[in-house]
């Protein structure tokens, strides 16, 4: 990155134009009054060991580039404004400046041996030799910590003169953790030999693992090793580390306040329903070796087979009945139910609000080759589909920091910065037409390369849920005893639609026919490079199977 910014030979100036990070973000509605209970929304946290944080999302601009990154935008890194009495600073904040301002950092209270000052600088990077659009010069220094101690963050600085000590302090080592990469903020991006200015997060994470993000960022110089972080982040390890998650009164006027509504596309022919639903309108059981005998299913899903795993032995399908079969393939809008799943994250500095979505049928796919667009006959055609939508709400401030969006067997993190609202400050989502995956933005997602690929299509149209009008607590396990009552359907760990595979190459040949003989080639690799659950019929798991339900969303 270094080479190729140096090539640009610009003299260094200062940008005139907005950019989306000169504004602020700033949730569309004020936020409500919480219910009182716990520690929830109180400002800030004892993470055990003498150590209180809160979370500051005021910042100073120290420094700024303006090229490179993502967009090719530059970034800005910034410190914490406005620290209550008694705290100090851990680290700077960086970001990428093609999205508004939307970040936090902790800072830690000055009372303990918890902290320390550091006991040096090494000056890490330097921007002066890049001759790039910034303000002026950046410097990054790496605190030194005495034996004992580990740094959390970096600093940033427009002077070349080393900081004063006391300007951050360093954590007690037994009251950190690892850390590790998480997404480019700055620098050479994929080219790994090059600088690289990255958020960080947790290496464990999950909702038994106590890790705390700091919110600050690596700089990784040119030629260092990708994989050393020279940071750490903080750890939980107070005796009630679950202290600060809101109580069953404070989850409700959370999901109040953030509930997303879900659009659907004007073509979608297989809606979502409530479980109960699927199973009042014929839904059956089926059993290894009695396949001639299935079992019609109670209304919550109380004869199905509890716990095990997915062995193999049970399945759910449709109707036999043919008019009965599509019919519940349409779903019911109205009987729609989103199931919640409430868990620590990060430490229990956030709580995350799984919001689960069941579909009795995902529908067949769609691929676009280039200027085609073909159907996939039964390729991606399920029963049986579970979507989710995850709001990450910080346990200190009550702020919706981040969506994570599922899409098919993967899905990403949407900051709230980036999100459409309605309604006040609930989300908009999208569910892709008859694969359902949720996008933050109507429009064509392709879900491929070079021109190739199974389309994703969104749009607003009439058919839309609104996730708070009837929702359901399924589980918060870390109220314990005062946790909710488990529906008999979420532990059951069989599938949700029976196996059924399909003659593919017959399929490939079939569409390959209409296909100029430029593209016959590009689409049969293409196939071919799909994931198993697109060549055949086979339902999932439920939620409680997914690798989510414990761990972060990635």
């Amino acid at each position: 990155m270094d080479n190729y910014l140096n090539s640009l030979h610009c003299p260094v100036s200062k940008k005139k134009n907005a950019l989306p990070i000169d504004t602020p973000f700033k949730l569309p509605s004020p936020l409500p009054p919480w219910p009182p209970g716990q520690g929830f929304a109180s400002g800030s946290m004892d993470l055990g060991g003498g150590l209180q944080v809160c979370q500051i999302s005021t910042f100073n601009k120290v420094w700024a580039t303006y090229e490179g990154g993502p967009d090719n935008l530059g970034a800005t890194f910034f410190e914490p404004s406005a620290l209550p009495q008694g705290f100090c600073m851990l680290g700077c904040y960086a970001q990428s400046n093609n999205t508004q301002l939307c970040g936090w950092l902790l800072a830690a209270q000055i009372n303990t041996d918890a902290l320390t000052m550091p006991i040096d600088y090494t000056l890490v990077w330097t921007s002066e030799t890049l001759k790039i659009k910034q303000d002026g010069f950046g410097y990054f220094w790496l605190p030194l910590p005495p034996d004992g101690y580990k740094p959390v963050g970096f600093l940033v600085t427009n002077s070349s003169d080393k900081p004063p000590p006391e300007k951050i302090r360093c954590v007690r080592s037994d009251l950190t953790d690892n850390c590790e990469i998480d997404s480019w903020i700055w620098g050479a991006g994929d080219d790994k030999s090059g600088l690289g200015v990255y958020d960080l997060r947790p290496s464990n994470r999950g909702v038994q693992a106590m890790g705390v993000s700091v919110g600050s960022f690596l700089v990784k110089p040119p030629g260092a090793n990708n994989t050393a972080v020279s940071l750490s982040c903080l750890k939980n390890t107070s005796s009630n580390p679950v202290s600060c998650m809101p109580n069953i009164t404070q989850i409700q006027s959370i999901f109040n306040s953030y509930s997303p509504w879900i659009y659907f596309h004007p073509e979608e022919k297989y809606l979502p329903s409530s479980v109960n639903w699927f199973f009042t309108n014929g839904a059956l059981l089926y059993e290894k070796g009695q396949e001639s005998q299935p079992v019609l299913i109670e209304p919550n899903g109380s004869n199905l087979p509890q716990g095990g795993s997915n062995d193999g032995n049970y399945w759910l399908d449709l109707p036999v009945d043919e008019n009965a079969k599509e019919r519940v393939k349409e779903g019911d809008l109205q009987s729609c139910q989103v199931y919640l799943h409430v868990k620590p994250m990060l430490g229990a500095t956030f709580t995350d609000i799984a919001i689960w979505v069941f579909f009795p049928f995902n529908g067949p796919a769609r691929a676009k080759v280039e200027f085609i667009n073909i159907s996939l006959g039964k390729i991606g055609e399920h029963v049986g589909d579970w979507e989710h939508v995850t709001l990450r709400v910080s346990n200190l401030n009550a702020q919706l920091y981040g969506v994570y969006l599922s899409q098919h067997s993967r899905g990403r993190w949407v900051k709230a910065s980036e999100l459409e609202f309605e309604g006040g400050n609930k989300p908009v989502v999208y569910a892709s037409l008859h694969g359902h995956a949720m996008y933050p933005r109507a429009g064509l997602v392709l879900q491929g390369r070079k021109g190739i690929g199974i389309r994703n299509d969104t749009g607003k149209s009439q058919m839309v849920i609104d996730a708070g009008a009837n929702s359901y607590i399924v589980a918060a396990e870390y109220m314990g005893s005062a946790g909710m009552d488990e529906p008999p359907w979420l532990n059951y760990f069989r599938k949700w639609g029976p196996r059924i595979d399909y003659d593919i190459e017959e399929m490939v040949r079939k569409v390959a026919k209409v296909l100029p003989g430029t593209l016959k080639s590009s689409f049969k690799n293409f196939i071919n490079s799909l994931p198993r659950e697109l060549l055949g019929e086979e339902g999932p798991t439920g939620p409680k199977m997914k690798h989510n339900w414990t761990a972060d969303e990635d």
